[in-house]
């Protein structure tokens, strides 16, 4: 007799089970399963592609090998003021498919040998079909890397530094909005027709309204924003993890004046994309399009104060790009480029992250760092 087994259910009815079965979710919550749920979570899934030309977005390793290239420099001269160490670990979280760590370990192994001897390069890294990608691509480095899940990071690094490139707007945030002069927060319904709804309510954690007294900015009326907790509990751990060393932590947001106080910000930062597009309704989908929001660098830098780091330095990307000599890179690169059609390409990268309106204008780096006794500098 043949046994007929039932599909599984996907994450869009079984997410909308939970909403009838226990009532309205917050949005932290249906973030969190669009994003990670286990089977059909958007960066745990094997059956698309996320990042390239293909996917839904593209990272800043992928548009050119100039970007690891110039952090590696940047993290040789942080290994300098380590007291050049006879073992270091670099951790990058949410190291995606390898392409950053893949260009910032060939470029320690060819421009810095020393540094790239006593390295040990931790892969942190929720997908274990992006973990499969990075394993293939870094086999020419396989005996200094080593992998583990996303905030899997356990080890008190001493020394090292933990790296992170468009982390904090992918973790699961909140949504409030001011009514009546309340902080309300937006929950996931579900309507008659299944679709997903937003649906206000009391705040599911005291933590959202005392977020709002940290950062000293309050909403106006009518005006929604995101809240990211875990952003701030993910510095917390990642400070813990680090016993000496620097956090350095590359995305795009704004302070939280800027944030919250921009007029054409009164919505919020939440935004969808689905092929290189942003797409009309964020609730859509769930599991099949990317979800982000803005960073709040105010709350971001609090958090790290709080956990015991010291900012060294907080500037755009192109600014850093090029205080880590990215120009430099480009003509070394240049010069071993086997033809002209590289070169071009290398030079095209430079001027998209360095040049007005290029990508990295609308990001930011963050340093800092914690040290046992006397403090140290972390210029190039």
């Amino acid at each position: 007799m043949n046994e007929r087994h039932a599909e599984p259910a996907s994450l869009a009815a079984r997410l909308r089970d939970r909403i009838r079965r226990e009532g309205p979710i917050s949005f932290r919550d249906w973030m969190a399963a669009a994003l990670y749920d286990e089977r059909e979570g958007y960066y745990r899934r094997a059956d698309r592609a996320r990042w390239g030309p293909a996917g839904d977005y593209r990272t800043s390793a992928e548009r050119s090998p100039l970007f690891p290239a110039a952090f590696a420099a940047y993290f040789a001269a942080l290994f300098g003021e380590l007291g050049s160490p006879p073992a270091w670990t670099i951790v990058e979280a949410g190291a995606g498919a390898g392409d950053f760590a893949g260009g910032v370990l060939g470029a320690l192994r060819d421009w810095f040998p020393h540094v790239y001897s006593a390295t040990q390069y931790i892969i942190d890294e929720v997908s274990d079909a992006a973990r499969a990608q990075a394993r293939e691509k870094l086999l020419a480095h396989a005996q200094r890397v080593s992998y583990c899940p996303l905030h899997g990071i356990k080890p008190r690094l001493d020394p090292g530094i933990i790296f992170s490139n468009e982390l904090l707007d992918a973790l699961p945030a909140h949504r409030v909005m001011m009514r009546g002069g309340q902080l309300r927060e937006l929950f996931v319904g579900v309507d008659a027709d299944g679709a997903f709804i937003w649906v206000e309510a009391e705040l599911s954690t005291p933590r959202l309204g005392a977020y709002f007294d940290q950062t000293g900015w309050s909403l106006v009326e009518g005006q929604m924003a995101e809240v990211n907790l875990e952003a701030q509990d993910w510095m917390a751990r990642a400070a813990s993890a680090l016993r000496r060393g620097f956090l350095i932590t590359v995305d795009y947001g704004a302070e939280a004046e800027e944030l919250y106080g921009a007029p054409h910000r009164r919505q919020g930062t939440l935004r969808a994309f689905h092929q290189h597009r942003i797409a009309s309704d964020p609730l859509a989908r769930p599991g099949e399009q990317d979800l982000t929001a803005s960073v709040n660098w105010t709350a971001i830098k609090n958090a790290g104060a709080a956990a015991g780091l010291e900012t060294v330095s907080f500037e755009r990307l192109d600014r850093f790009l090029l205080r880590a000599g990215l120009l430099d890179h480009l003509e070394r690169m240049a010069a071993r480029a086997p033809d002209e059609a590289a070169r071009t390409a290398l030079r095209l990268g430079a001027r998209e992250m360095i040049l007005p309106g290029g990508m990295a204008q609308s990001f930011q780096v963050l340093i800092q760092k914690k040290t046992q006794g006397a403090g140290f500098t972390a210029e190039t």
